[in-house]
């Protein structure tokens, strides 16, 4: 288990498996070792800085501001999140899920070889938090040891390739190329988001926006995120402190407090805090553009070695901080049209509540609704532009307040209660395979998730292949 653990920790660490793919892609190219070095360590340092990026908003900005806005509107609920389920679920299935995670990780680049879904999915902690739910379910199904390990394995894989190639056909018009895909499990959500932009096909680029001559200096993305975020700060906080944040139980807003400094000399005052926060979010999210360029160019050279000598074709699926930089101005509208629709939706989950039937209150989590809810912004954008990007968003936004409200009582079920995830993928496969494994336990659920695994290879080789051509206009 040592062993295992070790092999896990590195898995599931981004910056440490790119760069070992970086050099294992340098290598198979015959590079000189002064650029294997280079390519390998540039790879490394670019994660590293697009998880720096990360946890500053995450640690600072988001989080603070929404417990500031929950307070601020009285909102009571449950704020879904992929880390406390998991943290859960590692006490008593982290050997499983460790398994699971290197057969799955294995058999994905099987998949991407043997498959048309040629890609590899890079991004370590959301394949780390699958595994953990697929251990959970599968062993409600009757599943454990080997045909565990075997069926979540499978299964993993499945979703480690098809998510990305979900989201290909519009992240192809993000990038402008076939060269990089998107490994994250909101996968789901960005296609559809996608498909609802296309209905504004023709619409103008957020890229495209023409300023004033005065306001020209608003398309410096660090700029525009600054005053906007500014405004929004001051904006809720005001409210909250008029509600009595500030006089409230110090333990109740453990990040608020903490950058306020209450309860020490030197407190901070609220007008501030805002300012402050308002512009360390656009820092936050300089330092992620930062990372995905330094990664970018580096994985992408480096795959090449990877597509011709082990899986020909091979395209690394990066997390989606990856598709920021191709459109800044989506980013910002994609996150706070999400979050509108974060709040609406929990609107109307209240109504179907007190009305109808008990359901789950979700609450707008900020954090997915800033990272998710950029990225389905960019390809609606990508698909319809200024229109596409607000509608596909909106849709989002919506998708992934509903979508943790129908999945609760899968994992209160499993004994998790009032946790869920966030993130669409990880909503759908639950819901399936939680249904599964109480309908179909024991072999039957295991032959199931085998069959999952199988199926895209047959179909590589029964199916016609696509001509050429098709490929190239699709």
């Amino acid at each position: 288990m040592a062993v295992i653990d070790f092999i896990v920790n590195i898995l599931s660490t981004p910056a440490i498996l790119v760069g070992l793919l970086s050099l294992l892609g340098l290598c198979l190219q015959g590079k000189p070792i002064e650029d294997i070095v280079t390519g390998t360590i540039k790879t490394i340092v670019g994660f590293l800085v697009l998880e720096a990026g990360s946890a500053f908003l995450q640690s600072g900005s988001l989080l603070a501001f929404g417990e500031v806005f929950n307070y601020a509107f009285n909102m009571q609920g449950v704020v879904p999140n992929n880390e406390a389920v998991v943290s859960m679920a590692l006490e008593n299935f982290g050997s499983n899920t460790a398994l699971i995670m290197c057969l799955g990780m294995i058999l994905n680049i099987v998949l991407a070889r043997f498959s048309r879904m040629h890609y590899i999915f890079l991004t370590g902690h959301h394949t780390l938090y699958m595994a953990c739910m697929l251990a959970v379910v599968l062993s409600i199904g009757g599943l454990e040891g080997p045909m565990l390990i075997i069926a979540g394995g499978c299964i993993l894989a499945f979703i480690m390739v098809t998510s990305p190639a979900y989201c290909q056909p519009t992240f192809r018009k993000v990038t402008g190329s076939n060269s990089v895909a998107l490994g994250h499990f909101g996968g789901l959500g960005y296609a559809l988001a996608g498909l609802v932009g296309r209905i504004f096909k023709g619409s103008k680029s957020t890229e495209d926006i023409n300023f004033p001559k005065r306001l020209i200096f608003l398309r410096d993305t660090t700029v525009s995120i600054s005053i906007t975020m500014m405004v929004l700060f001051v904006i809720v906080t005001g409210i909250a402190v008029g509600r009595g944040i500030l006089g409230a139980d110090p333990t109740q807003f453990q990040y608020l407090n903490t950058l306020l400094n209450v309860g020490t000399e030197t407190k901070t005052n609220w007008v501030v805090w805002a300012l402050t926060s308002g512009m360390s979010f656009a820092g936050g999210v300089y330092i992620i553009l930062s990372g995905v360029r330094l990664i970018v160019g580096e994985i992408v050279p480096a795959f090449k070695g990877i597509a011709e000598k082990l899986v020909p074709g091979a395209i690394p699926a990066i997390d989606c901080p990856v598709a920021f930089p191709y459109a800044p101005n989506a980013v910002i509208i994609g996150f706070l049209t999400s979050f509108v629709a974060g709040i609406v939706g929990l609107v109307i989950l209240a109504a179907i509540n007190a009305n109808w039937f008990p359901v789950a209150l979700i609450l707008p989590g900020v954090v997915p609704h800033f990272f998710c809810g950029a990225t389905a912004g960019i390809f609606g954008n990508a698909e319809g532009g200024i229109k596409g990007c607000v509608a596909g968003a909106f849709f989002h936004g919506l998708l992934i307040t509903a979508l943790p409200a129908l999945c609760m009582p899968v994992f209160t079920g499993l004994g998790f209660v009032s946790a869920t995830f966030s993130d669409a993928d990880f909503s759908w496969v639950g819901m399936l395979f939680g249904n599964l494994a109480q309908m179909t336990p024991g072999m039957p659920l295991f032959i199931i998730a085998v069959l999952f695994f199988v199926a895209p290879i047959i179909y590589n080789y029964v199916a016609p292949k696509p001509k050429k051509a098709e490929e190239s206009a699709e």
